[in-house]
């Protein structure tokens, strides 16, 4: 074989080499679907973490309601209260996230569709839920727990604090059913020895088991149609009287 074919060859074979080579710079190599995701940098999640510290000593104040649960400073700012929609009323109200938010508004869904439609057109101040820690007088009383979203309020002008009577014997019943439903987490405050008619509060401190349950309960309810709030339950059974009779 003659130099020149040998030359011919190697320069073949290299240039074969050459284009079968595609430099990283173009891009053919690190397509986005196959790309490893670039780690968060120390000083971003360290501003982050400094941001969201920020934000609970804002909102905070280390100060419980007297159920146990801490009094916050705002609603709706990424902390524990925030406006829950009350199906079926129109309205909203501002209460705890998770497991207690869900067992209030319950109550408050029984309510207007047992005890006294809410919302009505023209109507001031059908529901109250949290409230600014500064406006709590006394953090011994059940009312301070809306601070703490854990109570509401309806129609707070109509039944004023320390009066009895705002309700008709049946309204009464059925607010005693509410109340069983609940299996003793929630009290009315027309129960209590310095009554309030319009608060309805939790009665246990915060990662009581029975609150989870009674929220699971409630879930399952609101996922099955007829059942839960709306489902109008006979309230004269005796079943149902006795259970109200012992959370009364």
């Amino acid at each position: 074989m003659s130099p020149t074919g040998i030359t011919r060859r190697s320069a073949l074979i290299a240039a074969a080499g050459a284009t079968a080579v595609i430099p990283a710079s173009t891009g053919f190599l690190s397509s986005p679907a196959t790309a490893a995701p670039r780690p968060l940098k120390n000083d971003r999640l360290k501003r982050a973490l400094r941001r969201a510290e920020a934000r609970r000593r804002r909102l905070i104040t280390g100060r419980p309601s007297a159920n146990g649960w801490e009094m916050q400073k705002a609603t709706d700012e990424g902390g524990d209260i925030s406006t829950h929609h009350v199906a079926g009323t129109g309205l909203g109200v501002s209460v705890r996230r998770g497991d207690a938010g869900r067992v209030l508004v319950h109550v408050i869904r029984r309510f207007h569709y047992e005890v006294d439609a809410l919302g009505l057109p023209g109507e001031p101040n059908p529901l109250e839920g949290w409230v600014t820690p500064s406006s709590v007088r006394d953090a011994r009383q059940p009312e301070s727990n809306q601070a703490s979203g854990t109570a509401v309020v309806i129609r707070p002008d109509s039944y004023p604090r320390g009066v009895r009577g705002g309700f008709t014997a049946w309204q009464r019943r059925v607010i005693g059913d509410i109340v069983a439903d609940a299996e003793g987490v929630v009290r009315w405050g027309g129960d209590d020895r310095r009554p309030y008619e319009a608060l309805f509060y939790l009665t246990v401190q915060p990662g009581d088991a029975r609150l989870q349950r009674v929220a699971a309960k409630i879930r399952t309810w609101d996922e099955t149609p007829g059942a839960g709030a709306g489902g109008v339950p006979d309230v004269t059974e005796p079943a149902r009287r006795r259970r109200a009779a012992q959370h009364g």
